[in-house]
């Protein structure tokens, strides 16, 4: 079941991450997402509250959903982990192969802008 259920949220085009404040308040929010073998994989801007709620606890729920950050099915429990840069670098080449002239265009614009350095992957385990 994980395996399949990694293959559709790694397939579908946008992740629902909910990370989780210090009281314990959910935030939700969409990212695109790709399969990392056994886990799923994201990228996001380094200094973002969602990669500072992840440092301070690993748990969250993941689930598919639209552009907008509604669900599309149901979220699970799963644990997130912020990457190194080896791992980072990973995850940028396999969303611009997945996301197309896009994602090649979102991850350049985001390179000028913040740095290599600028922005982390996460990877995400069931």
């Amino acid at each position: 079941m994980n395996d399949a259920l990694r293959d559709r949220l790694g397939t579908g085009k946008y992740l629902l991450l909910t990370s989780y404040r210090k009281n314990g308040t959910p935030v939700a929010t969409p990212v695109w997402v790709v399969r990392d073998g056994d886990a799923l994989g994201v990228w996001t801007v380094a200094d973002s509250w969602k990669v500072k709620r992840i440092r301070a606890r690993g748990g969250v729920l993941v689930g598919p959903c639209d552009v907008r950050g509604n669900p599309t099915g149901d979220q699970v429990p799963a644990t997130a982990e912020i990457c190194d840069q080896a791992t980072t670098d990973r995850y940028r080449r396999l969303l611009a192969r997945k996301y197309g002239v896009l994602g090649r265009l979102t991850l350049l614009g985001s390179r000028l802008r913040r740095g290599r350095d600028g922005t982390v992957g996460i990877r995400i385990t069931l």
